[in-house]
């Protein structure tokens, strides 16, 4: 019988068994669509990566990223992770592999930079592969119903609740504190809700986030995707990425670089760190970048039906 080689990590974290888990297949080839589907949907992780050679042969590889559910144009979690698994390697497809990685994928060209401490590679850093785009904004009775909080502790100071994307689409809504931040607990129900009553929403992921007075770039966060088999997330790049982009959109500075540093799955046992830097000229987001550090967890071999 035929098997498949995966690798597990934890990302944005140093710590094992925390932050968030990912499995890594490096090279998927031969591997069909339906059995990607399925491999993902058994691991149970929020996504799973394969790794397959690129149509361009200056590029590092093609990343397939996969939800329990389906398959998903571009994730933060997954790119800093699997760019990880492939640098502990050192080559790719009998390629070396050197610092700088370039993942094509279905929202783009996403490019890695890889970092080091004492030669060996401990986190990896990420290009946004798609300018910010802001859609339309949503009730607050529509987040409150998702999460089951009421909608007074939703804050409205700075932004209502609004999809935002850099390749992935959410909805961000921002809490009046950590104790509402909390006391959020997903219902089925009111997400299916969202899905069906929200423009152009064939899904609904919840990015809610708490920006403390004192030091408002840095964010508590959670995120909620159970229409995609998500109850909860321990860390979600693409998301932090487009929160920090539309926070920075609304500066009114019209050139700004910002750093930006968010914490998330602290409530769910598995704390994770995302680092992101903003960069805004002549008004207009120009560049997102998210870091995070990784380390090992699991590896071995799934077998496949001759």
């Amino acid at each position: 019988m035929n098997s498949l080689s995966y690798v597990t990590v934890d990302v944005f974290t140093s710590t094992r068994f925390e932050g968030n888990p990912l499995a890594v297949m490096s090279d998927a080839r031969g591997i069909s669509d339906a059995a990607m589907q399925k491999i993902a949907a058994e691991f149970g992780y929020s996504e799973v990566t394969f790794v397959l050679p690129p149509e361009n042969p200056e590029n590092t590889a093609r990343v397939r990223i996969f939800t329990p559910t389906m398959e998903v144009p571009f994730a933060g979690h997954p790119n800093v992770g699997t760019a990880y698994v492939i640098a502990r390697q050192g080559e790719l497809f009998g390629r070396p592999v050197g610092d700088t990685l370039r993942f094509e994928e279905k929202a783009g060209l996403v490019e890695v930079a890889l970092q080091r401490s004492e030669g060996r590679v401990v986190a990896a850093t990420i290009r946004a592969p798609r300018p910010l785009e802001i859609e339309g904004t949503i009730p607050d009775t529509v987040i409150a119903g998702c999460v089951s909080i009421d909608p007074g502790s939703i804050c409205k100071k700075t932004h209502a609740p609004v999809f935002v994307s850099v390749g992935l689409k959410f909805a961000v809504a921002e809490l009046e504190s950590l104790e509402a931040l909390a006391a959020a607990s997903p219902n089925l129900n009111g997400f299916q809700d969202a899905a069906r009553t929200t423009a152009g929403s064939h899904d609904f992921s919840l990015f809610l986030y708490v920006r403390p007075a004192a030091t408002p770039w840095k964010i508590r966060a959670r995120m909620f995707a159970p229409l995609d088999n998500v109850i909860e997330d321990p860390a979600t790049g693409s998301a932090s990425a487009a929160l920090s982009a539309y926070l920075v959109s609304l500066l009114p500075e019209t050139d700004i670089s910002q750093h930006v540093t968010i914490e998330q799955g602290v409530e769910m046992g598995r704390r994770s760190i995302i680092e992101l830097d903003v960069v805004k000229k002549a008004g207009t987001v120009t560049d997102v970048t998210i870091s995070g550090s990784c380390v090992p967890v699991m590896k071995g071999e799934i077998l496949l039906q001759d």
